[in-house]
This record gives structure tokens, sequence and C-alpha cells, in this order.
């Protein structure tokens, strides 16, 4: 019998150039921190925290290549040598025609809105994320959740957890009409899922159902790389595909985007809307005036286009999703050894903590997600995010809580941050506070803005 290769390790592309020392805290500083910012981790001060994983957004280390690129920044008002370094990657990765900057996704996600929704109209999409429905919403549109069913089971392991239910389609199609729906929002590596990928397979077949009604399919491409590796590693017919290859198909099945490119293009901040459509392309032109800044820089410097575009090339290069992925994996599967409850399979920008099931004494309306995320931090000065019904926020119809069927707390892994050894001191407070699970008390909400209320809403201990 021949004797089968031994396993071997695996270890970054990239060595360190550059240190960022941190602070740890003692138990009495956490407890004051978290009490002055109401047990929301995103009112927590920077300072206060040991190791950050509240969101990957805009929290990647740059490359030595990006900086040098900075240094490259020609910040001209109008015509920026930048801007057409950006729009020229842009086409040439992902394939769209036209490129339109803009200072974050959630500009852009304003743009398409307001361009495409009229009032009335149903949007359609691989489950919500919070930015995109408000934009929809607030452009008179409705949001409608699309997902296959094993998106809303945590402990479902079917591999694209992003698939889009085709039949769940049709009958929204069927129900209000195709001039109804102006396009599919489809996310890769649904963030609210878990970092969960659409296949391709599903997405050609979502593409031939759209055609066949008219209707436009917007791609929220923030983290289309990673979910183009899970493709790679999970779908037939891909493993020897490069990431670059399905990056390109699968925006090819698409017919504009939204991007933060604070995610998987590896900046601090900057973002855009590409869009094959040039009446599309057009309106966005004259709408990116108005709100952000000229066509040819949208709200970013020139600096900062330069390091979005180089970004762009570097995050498609199969051995950095190895990597990034592999550290998310390992952090994962770290947890699942410890018993701890998570989101399976593990997605692609950060493990999802089951709050449920971590503490299943608590209602949502004691808010769990948002209590096990102050736990954490008070355990270790671990900061991370909920995502549950904090995050869900309010039906505007009846002013209750949605309540969302996964109820969450993301450990988002920044990109090229922190070291394998910075992943087991999380897993072990994460097992820390498993063992005292039974004795947390849950919140309640005292303060809460009209929107997005997790990104401000404050809350205290409940007691007695």
């Amino acid at each position: 019998m021949e004797a089968q290769p031994r396993k071997r390790s695996w270890a970054e592309p990239f060595k360190i150039k550059m240190v960022e020392l941190v602070k740890m805290t003692s138990l009495e500083e956490r407890e004051a921190a978290i009490i002055e910012a109401g047990f929301n981790t995103f009112l927590l001060k920077s300072k206060d925290v040991y190791i950050d994983l509240l969101t990957d957004s805009g929290t990647s280390a740059m490359s030595d290549r990006q900086w040098a690129g900075m240094m490259m920044g020609d910040e001209s008002y109008a015509g920026s040598e930048n801007f057409y370094h950006l729009e020229k990657t842009i086409q040439d990765y992902y394939g769209y025609k036209h490129v339109v900057p803009t200072h974050q996704g959630r500009a852009a996600e304003h743009i398409i809105s307001q361009i495409l929704i009229k009032s009335g109209d149903v949007i359609p999409g691989n489950m919500y994320f919070t930015t995109t429905k408000l934009h929809q919403e607030l452009a008179g549109g409705q949001f409608a959740d699309i997902i296959i069913d094993e998106a809303h089971d945590p402990e479902s392991e079917h591999p694209f957890k992003g698939d889009v239910d085709l039949n769940r389609l049709q009958a929204l199609i069927e129900k209000h009409g195709a001039d109804k729906i102006p396009y599919v929002c489809i996310a890769t590596a649904v963030n609210m899922a878990g970092g969960q990928p659409i296949s391709l397979g599903n997405l050609r077949e979502l593409r031939e159902l759209t055609q066949k009604h008219g209707i436009m399919i917007i791609h929220d491409m923030t983290r289309v790389a990673e979910n183009a590796y899970f493709i790679k590693q999970r779908e037939k017919g891909y493993q020897d595909k490069s990431t670059a290859e399905i990056v390109k198909e699968i925006c090819s099945l698409t017919d504009g985007a939204t991007m933060s490119a604070k995610k998987d293009a590896l900046v601090n901040i900057g973002g855009f809307l590409a869009v094959n459509d040039e009446e599309i392309f057009d309106k966005a032109r004259n709408m990116v005036v108005v709100y952000e800044g000229l066509h040819t820089y949208g709200g970013m410097a020139g600096r900062d286009m330069e390091a979005l575009a180089i970004g762009i090339k570097e995050s498609i290069l199969d051995d950095h999703q190895r990597a990034r992925i592999g550290q998310v994996q390992y952090l994962g599967d770290k947890l699942i050894a410890m018993g701890v409850p998570v989101v399976r399979p593990i997605g692609s920008h950060g493990v999802f903590l089951d709050a449920k099931k971590f503490l299943p004494h608590l209602s949502q309306d004691e808010f769990p997600a948002q209590t096990l995320a102050a736990e954490l931090y008070l355990d270790s000065g671990v900061r991370a995010m909920e995502r549950g019904v904090v995050s869900a926020g309010r039906n505007s119809e009846t002013g209750q809580h949605n309540y969302p069927k996964l109820e969450l707390v993301r450990l988002t892994i920044p990109r090229r941050v922190y070291t394998q050894a910075h992943m087991d001191v999380v897993a072990e407070s994460v097992e820390e506070v498993y063992l005292k699970r039974e004795k947390i008390r849950g919140l309640r909400m005292v303060y809460e803005p009209e929107y997005l209320r997790f990104f401000q809403a404050r809350f205290e201990r409940i007691v007695g």
C-alpha cells in the first residue's frame, strides 16, 4: 500500500514588519468600561479593548505595496490618476463596465436604492443586511428574504447556506409581478447567516430565472473573494480554478454591485458602485456628486483609491484566502472541540456563537447575544458584535421587535492582524464564559436610536 503523505502545518503568506502595542486591562477596569458603554461593545473605547473582533470592516492590515501606493496619491480634485487605476482594476478583475467610487459601501447602497427602487417595490435577497435593508426601506421598498431554510439553522452543515430558494422567489414574482421587483439583492459570503457562501450552480439558476422575467441582480460583493475560495473548496468542478477566475465568474452572473472595500479589498476606508447599464451609471454619476464628491473620487482620497486598487489584486490570491479563511477555521475548530455552540459550517470572516443555545435561559427580550458579547469583554477584553434581535430592529408596522431565528455573537477576525496565539486566547475566554453561563443574567434596553439601533443603543443589567 502506498504511504499517505504526512499532513504539514501551514503558515501565513507574510511576515510582520511593524507592530502595534495593545493593553491588558483588569476586571475592574473592564467592568467600569462596559457600564460606561451601556453594555454595547460599539460604544467601548478602543484603548480599553485587548483583542478587537468587533468587525473586519476597515480593520485589516495593509501590505507594504499598499502603503507604497499611498505615497503615489494624486489628490487632484478632478481626473485623479488613482481613479483610472482603480477603474481599470475593477474592470479587469471583476468585469463590471462602469465604476462610481464612494466613501464606503453604504453610500453605494444608498445610490443604487434611490435609482432603482420605487414606493411599493419588493426587493428579494439572500438574507437581510442591516444597512442594505434600511436603504431599501428609505427608498420606499420592502425587503423579502429568499435564502434557503438551512441558512436559519445554525447546526445545518449545508455547504452553501447562502443559496437562494428559487421557488420562494418565483412565488414572490407571481404575487407581486416582475415590475414590482426592481432587482434581486445577492450577497456573497452572507454576513447575517454566519459568512456563508452562495454556490455558482445556484447563482446560474437564479440568473436564468431573473432574465426570464427581466429582473436585474445587484451583487453585494463585500466578501466576494472569500465566497469564491469556498466555491473552490466545496463546489464540484472548481477545485482547479483560481480564486480570481471564480470571482470573475460570480460577477459575470450579476448586473451590478455595491462594494464595501473595507472588508475583502484590505483597505481602511472606501467603496464603490459598479454597474453594466449605461443609463444607471449616468444617474449614479449625477447622484454621487450631490452626496459624496466628484465622480472621479466619490468621497475617497486619491491615495485611498490607489491602496484599494492594489488591495483588490491581493485579495484574490489563493495563498491570501487560504490563510485568511484558515485562521477563521482554526478558531472555529477549537470552539467546536470545546463544546461551544457555533454556526456550522464555519464561515468566511468570523466565528458566530449561537447565543440561543449558549444562554438558553434568556429569552430574546433579554437580548442574549448582546449579553454574551458584554460578558466576553468582561472576561478577557475581547470585543465581539451582537447579531440578533438588537440588529434586527423593529417591525415598521407594529413597532415590535423583529425576532430573527439566528441570535448570534460574531467573533469577526480582521485580515492579516492577529496571530494564532490571539485565537487561542479568544477560544479560552469563550470557554470560560461558557462554563459559567448559567449564572449570566440578561439586559434591558434603556436607550434606542431611530435607525440601526445596534450601533448606539444602551442597556443595563437585569437585577433580581
